[in-house]
């Protein structure tokens, strides 16, 4: 199906423009120039997403628009290897190789001694397999999970994640725009007002409604929020179905709504 041809892509959420995209992308004896159009769309649209992970590195020396530019390669190679049939949310599965791209961006310019390039690329590898573990079980994997994934000792994994002291650091004078001259300093970021503390209230509001709970719901509410599974890793986790997961979710949020806005 194409977007154009419907006349109501304005009245469609991102999530379901990105499916009828992906639907045309992956679909059987699809052209080439369709795939084209498909993947420039894709791109256009998960845009927003690029931007979000850009932004968590900024004033670490590297102008944003080189990040923008690296980000945009980790969501085209996302883009061609998503499986929709996987049931798992687009943005849930491209955020790591995205982020994963930018921060290889940094490795490849901060190493601040010779480190051998067999280290450099076993650093790279075990960042790979770090964040697809991550994803697949749900927390983060252990040495000898990540050794396994690569076919290495977990000596190598140990030896590789050591070599990490050998990046540069930033200078705390040096501009957040990675220049000399202009712009707030990484010194300047230092003692900012932490926008965390503006919500210490409203979670230690909720505290005792999620102890009321049932215990399924109190599940649930963990496993997303806490630990990052999508519903999709909740549903198979507690053996239900993914709608399940869904309606249980949206009603439980709905009842945590009602009770906080009842104290207010």
């Amino acid at each position: 199906m194409e977007l154009e041809d419907t006349g109501v892509e304005g009245l469609l959420t991102t999530r379901e423009q990105s499916m009828a995209l992906f639907a045309d992308f992956t679909a059987e004896g699809v052209g080439e120039a369709r795939r084209t159009e498909c993947r420039d769309a894709l791109v256009h649209l998960h845009l927003p997403l690029v931007e979000h992970c850009a932004r968590r590195f900024r004033n670490r020396g590297e102008p944003y628009d080189d990040l923008l530019q690296v980000g945009t390669i980790g969501l085209l190679k996302s883009i061609d290897r998503f499986d929709p049939d996987r049931g798992v949310e687009f943005s849930t599965y491209a955020t790591p190789t995205i982020i994963g791209e930018i921060k290889r961006y940094f490795r490849d310019k901060g190493w601040a001694i010779r480190v051998p390039r067999r280290l450099q690329e076993m650093r790279m590898m075990i960042g790979a397999a770090t964040s697809e573990l991550s994803q697949s079980l749900g927390r983060s994997p252990t040495p000898r999970e990540i050794a396994e994934r690569i076919g290495v000792t977990v000596e190598d994994v140990m030896e590789g994640l050591e070599s990490s002291n050998a990046y540069s650091t930033l200078s705390l004078d040096a501009g957040g725009d990675g220049s000399d001259e202009g712009g707030p300093s990484m010194l300047d970021a230092i003692g900012e007002d932490d926008a965390a503390l503006e919500h210490v209230e409203i979670r230690e509001s909720i505290k005792p409604l999620i102890e009321q709970l049932p215990a399924r719901e109190k599940q649930i509410l963990l496993l997303r929020f806490f630990r990052g599974m999508t519903q999709s890793q909740i549903a198979a986790e507690i053996g239900v179905s993914q709608m399940h997961v869904s309606r249980l979710l949206n009603r439980t949020l709905e009842q945590l709504r009602e009770s906080l806005h009842g104290r207010a």
